[in-house]
């Protein structure tokens, strides 16, 4: 399975647990959606940084592109934006939605409801 391949499944797993197992509907507030893009201009930052200097290194048979192990990636354009393969699109919007997802359904099943530290009280 390609990295692409696996990127799209998690996405839609992710979609299909806040919208129908967790039913917390995460995706249809626009809070969402404006925090995501700013968690997205971070993220071509990062990855841009980390893909540009060649710190982070892809197989070309793994993402959608060319084979940019020895040299620097395109900014846009061959299966990249901002010199980060498409498919860290895919998983960083999972993790986000996943993250947020879980923790508003703990919210909703009271899951320590008085902050404490140390031991659970008994």
């Amino acid at each position: 399975m390609t990295y692409i391949q696996i990127g799209i499944i998690y996405c839609l797993v992710a979609v299909l647990t806040d919208l129908y197992i967790l039913r917390t509907r995460v995706l249809k507030l626009k809070m969402f959606w404006l925090s995501y893009f700013i968690m997205l201009f971070f993220q071509f930052v990062t990855n841009g940084i980390l893909t540009k200097l060649l710190i982070v290194r892809y197989n070309d048979f793994a993402i959608i592109g060319g084979d940019y192990t020895t040299k620097t990636p395109p900014l846009i354009g061959d299966g990249r934006l901002f010199y980060a393969p498409v498919e860290d699109v895919f998983f960083g919007f999972s993790m986000i939605l996943f993250s947020i997802s879980i923790w508003i359904w703990l919210g909703k099943k009271n899951i320590q409801r008085k902050p404490y530290s140390g031991l659970p009280p008994k």
